[in-house]
């Protein structure tokens, strides 16, 4: 099982398509379907079929006549654009309903609406047909709420890293995660029994040079409504405009005033279409009105260029001082979710998720990494000698002797009870070795000091090393290095044993 697949699986509960969505799934997936038989699934839902009559009504589609009854709707509308409009309305629905403390679902949804009628707009502009486009571009985010619902912390310092550095969200993404939301997406798509042609687009919109040649027209097309919605939705409309016509001419060879209508259109038909998705439209300018109140601020505060940019700089410089202070108060709100209270260590939790990610950098790219796990001889002797003071301060002590001692590429966690472990990256067995017989003998000489007692220790160390073709799942690595520690036990204590398995 793969990370992403792990990450979809956990115990919190993510929207899964209703009854009605895994029906109509079924039958566009058979090669015999008929759209009376598909028309005849999505009647059975009364509200979903009043939602579909008034989008074909809408200006989006933009139909000569007034269309009054379902059956006019499927011939005037075709089979595919029936599906991907009620799949798109399900689908978001199960979203809709979610709330996040400083993640807004209903913006996310209000830009992918957007983002997918700019995609059918420019693919009537460039002359490109694909039966999916809506509803791939519609979803093509939907991992970003996933990533958030499964691991909240997480990705929330995500959107904190990508505030303050002005990164590309995929790259914060895989640098926390291991993986970025187009995975997540795409796997969580194809879970769902969406088609292929839907979930391997979103898979790679933002990498469109990885793409399948055959997929990589739609991910441009994609891309770029991503583009034309940050209009609407981003904080630099005027400088995401000129960002979209640049991106425009160079993928599709668009000049300027094809750009400007299709971004005016995208404001006129976005928002009856989000009314439909019950969603609020907010006040979606145009291209005119952009600039108009742009020159209006402009007239209005009657600065020079100069003076203009010099409180841009300005403004810019604050907006980095904030959000650095965000992050530094984010960043200790998590360390106490993820840190040990009594040893200053990382936690347990912490521990197997970064281990995770570990896993994951291991197997794609070759990484070495090895593992430490120890336990103090003879803890419960401590305890009932000195009393649980003396075996707390015990733990304590080496908690800060691993932090003081680790080396920033390594994770020294905290594993339960007076167990720990060492993750060390880039390290081989025989690395790993000599960093255990260090521990093991640096803490036989400390000298723990309790109420004027002086208390001394001993653990018994196991090693692993990571092979991915004989381990595959973080089961298997713990379990190895679990067994190799208590082959130190068993030899006496006090010792370090290497995992008979191990590289």
């Amino acid at each position: 099982m793969t990370p992403v697949q792990e990450l979809l699986q956990n115990d919190v509960k993510l929207p899964s398509p209703p009854a009605i969505a895994v029906r109509i799934l079924d039958v566009v997936r058979s090669e015999d379907f008929s759209f009376r038989e598909l028309a005849k699934i999505i009647q059975t839902d009364p509200a979903l079929t009043s939602r579909i009559l008034r989008i074909a009504n809408s200006a989006m589609y933009s139909l000569p006549n007034k269309v009054s009854n379902f059956e006019t709707a499927i011939s005037l509308l075709g089979g595919n654009t029936l599906k991907n409009i009620a799949l798109s309305f399900i689908i978001s629905q199960g979203f809709q309903g979610k709330r996040g403390d400083r993640f807004d679902f209903s913006r996310m949804w209000r830009r992918s609406v957007t983002a997918a009628v700019a995609a059918q707009l420019i693919s009537e502009e460039i002359h490109f047909k694909a039966d999916d486009t809506f509803i791939t571009t519609l979803l093509q985010d939907i991992g970003i709420g996933a990533m958030y619902l499964c691991r909240r912390d997480d990705y929330l310092n995500v959107l904190d890293e990508k505030l303050v550095s002005g990164r590309p969200l995929t790259i914060v993404e895989r640098e926390i995660f291991g993986f970025d939301h187009q995975e997540v997406g795409s796997e969580l798509l194809k879970l769902w029994g969406m088609p292929e042609t839907v979930y391997m687009p979103v898979r790679y919109h933002h990498d469109v040079d990885l793409a399948p040649i055959e997929l990589r027209q739609l991910c441009h097309v994609i891309r770029a409504s991503d583009r034309l919605s940050a209009v609407y939705y981003g904080s630099e409309s005027v400088r995401n405009v000129r960002r979209s016509k640049e991106l425009l001419e160079n993928s599709f060879g668009l000049g300027e005033d094809r750009v400007i209508r299709l971004i005016d259109a995208v404001a006129q038909k976005s928002g009856e279409l989000l009314s439909q998705f019950n969603m609020p439209s907010g006040k979606m300018k145009t291209y005119s009105q952009i600039l108009e109140s742009a020159n209006e601020e402009l007239i209005r505060l009657n600065l020079s260029s100069e003076s203009l940019i010099v409180e841009l700089k300005e403004a810019r410089k604050r907006a980095e001082l904030l959000a650095a202070e965000l992050k530094v108060a984010n960043s200790k709100l998590r360390d106490k979710a993820f840190k040990d209270d009594l040893t200053g260590l990382y936690n347990h939790r912490y521990f197997l998720e970064i281990l995770d990610i570990e896993l994951e950098s291991t197997r794609r790219f070759g990484h070495l990494l090895s593992l430490l796990m120890f336990d103090v001889d003879n803890f419960k002797g401590v305890n009932d000698t000195y009393g649980h003071r003396a075996g707390d301060e015990v733990l304590k002590t080496l908690g800060q002797y691993l932090n003081r001692s680790s080396r920033a590429s390594d994770t020294a966690a905290r594993y339960g009870g007076d167990e720990f472990v060492v993750l060390l990256r880039g390290t081989a067995i025989e690395g790993a070795r000599v960093r255990a017989e260090a521990i093991r003998s640096e803490i036989s000489g400390l000298e723990i000091k309790v109420d004027g007692i002086t208390v001394s220790v001993t653990v018994s160390i196991g090693i692993a090393f990571f092979d991915q073709k004989e381990l595959g799942h973080k089961n298997n690595f713990i379990n190895l290095v679990d067994k190799a520690m208590y082959e130190s036990k068993r030899g006496g204590r006090n010792r370090v044993s290497i995992s008979k398995d191990a590289g």
